[in-house]
C-alpha cells in the first residue's frame, strides 16, 4: 500500500510545477472531485450486471485511471482545506457504526433514519 502523504506530496510537485495551484482553489477541487466521479459512473451507464462483471475485467486500467483521477482531486481538495483525510474517513466510520448498528442494519440497506 502506498502512503498517502507521500501520494499527497507528489501531487503537490506536480501541480507546482505547471503553475496549476492557481486553478486550484476549494470551489474549482470540489467541482473536479464530482466531475471525476462521474466519469466512473460512466463506465456503468445502460450496462446490466453481468456486462458490468465482464466490463471490470476488460476494463480494469480504464477504471484504475478514472479512480486514480477522483483520489488524486479528492487529496489536492483534503489539502487546500486542510484536512487529514484518513483522520476524516475514520472519523466518519465512527460516526457510521453510531448510525447503522449491527442488529439493526445487519442485511438491509435502509437508511438510519428508516429502522
Amino acid at each position: 500500500m502506498s502512503d498517502i502523504n507521500a501520494l499527497t506530496q507528489k501531487l503537490i510537485q506536480f501541480r507546482n510545477e505547471r503553475d496549476w495551484e492557481q486553478f486550484h482553489k476549494p470551489k474549482d477541487l470540489a467541482i473536479y472531485v464530482s466531475l471525476e466521479a462521474a466519469e466512473v459512473l460512466e463506465h456503468f451507464l445502460w450496462k446490466s450486471e453481468a456486462e458490468i462483471k465482464e466490463y471490470l475485467k476488460s476494463h480494469k486500467e480504464d477504471m484504475a485511471d478514472e479512480m486514480g483521477d477522483v483520489i488524486n482531486c479528492l487529496l489536492l481538495l483534503a489539502n487546500a482545506a486542510d484536512i487529514d483525510i484518513i483522520q476524516a474517513g475514520e472519523n466518519k466510520l465512527k460516526k457510521n457504526a453510531k448510525k447503522y448498528p449491527i442488529e439493526k442494519a445487519k442485511g438491509n440497506a435502509k437508511k438510519y433514519n428508516q429502522y
